[in-house]
């Protein structure tokens, strides 16, 4: 009976290890109505949204900066917690730049391989560093890899965040060094109204990423985009 018993608690632990460990990715068709977590925008308007992840970078990131300011165009750097730490001082120049930040996570684990207390202290001490920079600006999240489960979101909400992914139409996958060319081909010819863009300033080498924007906003502006932050895309939705 004492090892049935054991036997129980163990089973116990192992079934609530996995169910927070591995919880249930949400599907978008189950969470896009209610607003929360924001794929694109819908809008009538010329509006895109470049965002980069995994930053700050102190070679990439001023560059990118230096074409985005080019071509009067903003956008949005979701960075992570210790390399903001690391490079303070590339933070600040996007924040002088007059772009906008979001939280990426402390050290960019991915989701569906930790548990909710690993995720909740993960955005609350990179939140901690991003408000240093930008104190009063509009909370947004990209948890890493785009994982986002049902306790993560509940959480993420309770604390005024939105979600913010890409449009599955502008997943470039820029990380995988697919060529300077490919990577604006594929910007250039998939570009819709209140796209948002998910690109690299971080995590490498992105020689490719920053010749790539050269291409991208000359050809987009002759289009008539325009390149916002994601909190300017999301007060023009429809």
């Amino acid at each position: 009976m004492k090892n049935l018993c054991s036997f129980i608690i163990f089973i116990c632990i192992l079934s609530n290890f996995y169910t927070n460990t591995f919880a249930e990715m949400i599907k978008r068709e189950q969470v896009e109505p209610t607003g929360q977590v924001v794929w694109e925008v819908p809008t009538k308007k010329n509006l895109i949204a470049l965002t980069f992840d995994d930053g700050p970078n102190p070679t990439n990131t001023p560059q990118i900066l230096s074409i985005l300011e080019q071509y009067q165009a903003s956008a949005t750097f979701f960075m992570i917690g210790d390399r903001m730490e690391q490079y303070p001082q590339v933070v600040q120049q996007v924040v002088e730049a007059g772009h906008e930040l979001g939280n990426h996570s402390m050290t960019h684990p991915y989701q569906d391989e930790v548990g909710l207390k690993r995720k909740t202290t993960e955005l609350t001490r990179a939140d901690q560093i991003l408000r240093k920079f930008q104190p009063n600006h509009r909370r947004l999240f990209r948890p890493p890899g785009g994982y986002i489960d049902d306790a993560l979101l509940q959480e993420v909400v309770h604390r005024g965040y939105k979600v913010v992914l890409w449009s599955y139409h502008q997943d470039i996958k820029d990380w995988s060094m697919p060529g300077a060319k490919v990577i604006a081909k594929q910007v250039i010819q998939n570009a819709r109204h209140g796209d948002i863009v998910l690109l690299h300033d971080g995590g490498g080498d992105r020689s490719q990423t920053v010749q790539a924007l050269k291409k991208i906003l000359p050809a987009l502006k002759q289009k008539g985009y325009q390149f916002v932050s994601v909190s300017e895309l999301l007060s023009h939705k429809k």
